[in-house]
């Protein structure tokens, strides 16, 4: 086996101290916020940063899931982040596969009016007009259809169309195939390192819906768990808020670092079983024209 330089073996070292700090300095914060939401009132008071609590305590979480209304703001997330994702990659995967074929009519046009979509938009106030005329306030699917299709994957998920060989299509059309077809049994299959890494960004994006929801979204039952948390850390920090809470105040500190640890928690359990498709989804669409 060939013996590698001496420089090769400094590069090599440097370049992993580097890429260790850098893993530290992301990983560290999130330990420091994780363990300050299981210490005590005094530790979190005497100290600014925790690594590991002196003293384990619960109070924090049992002061977020003493309310039952955290359980329905779980569930409406966990719905709007499911059926969002669902209508978004059908709609998103349609639109790009369309946009892939070089036969389109007006395909560049069309392409055109999405990359202007992504630096000028209409605005709030707009688009809050759109959402009311058409009877969604109050509706959950004012949290799905106005962000449905986010032009940035579209393009992802369009160039890694563009990337298959042409050639897989015109066999399939002498097979018999029509678009539909080779859509659903031959494009679809050799995607989906794309569609888990699309799907990966529409779920954390709708997980962490909150100014949609604070827009058009007034009945309080139907709050996505971004807004409870919110009214939580309101209350925790004796500031007014509805009447979504109890009466029994932990630190706000400590209270601010279990909402941030219940937010961020069913990603990261996610993140692990789609980590294998996302470079490879994300690398192959962005690169490919």
């Amino acid at each position: 086996m060939h013996e590698k330089s001496l420089g090769s073996r400094l590069f090599n070292f440097f370049n992993y101290t580097i890429l260790l700090i850098i893993a530290l300095a992301c990983l560290i914060p999130f330990v420091n916020v994780i363990s300050s939401s299981f210490a005590t009132t005094q530790e979190v008071v005497e100290k600014t940063f925790i690594l590991f609590p002196t003293t384990f305590t619960l109070d924090a979480y049992q002061y977020i899931f003493s309310t039952p209304t955290i359980f329905r703001s779980f569930a409406v997330s966990i719905g709007v982040t499911g059926v969002g994702t669902l209508v978004s990659m059908i709609l998103t995967a349609f639109m790009a596969y369309s946009l892939s074929r070089k036969y389109l009519y007006g395909r560049k046009g069309i392409n055109f009016i999405i990359v202007f979509t992504m630096l000028f938009s209409g605005g709030m106030i707009p688009t809050y007009l759109v959402v009311r005329n058409v009877g969604l306030i109050d509706s959950y699917w004012a949290l799905i259809l106005p962000v449905a299709i986010n032009a940035f994957n579209l393009i992802i998920m369009r160039n890694f169309f563009q990337a298959i060989p042409d050639s897989l299509e015109e066999s399939a059309k002498m097979d018999g195939y029509n678009d539909i077809m080779i859509f659903f049994k031959i494009i679809l299959p050799l995607s989906l390192p794309s569609i888990a890494t699309i799907s990966l960004f529409y779920a954390v994006a709708y997980w962490n819906e909150y100014t949609n929801a604070i827009l058009y979204i007034n009945d309080s039952t139907k709050w996505p768990i971004q807004v409870l948390l919110r009214q939580i850390v309101i209350v925790s920090s004796g500031m007014q808020a509805d009447a979504t809470s109890v009466d029994i105040v932990p630190p706000a500190q400590t209270v601010k670092m279990a909402v941030i640890t219940v937010a961020t928690l069913p990603m990261l359990i996610l993140y692990p079983f789609l980590q294998k498709y996302f470079v490879k989804g994300a690398f192959v669409g962005s690169v490919k024209a």
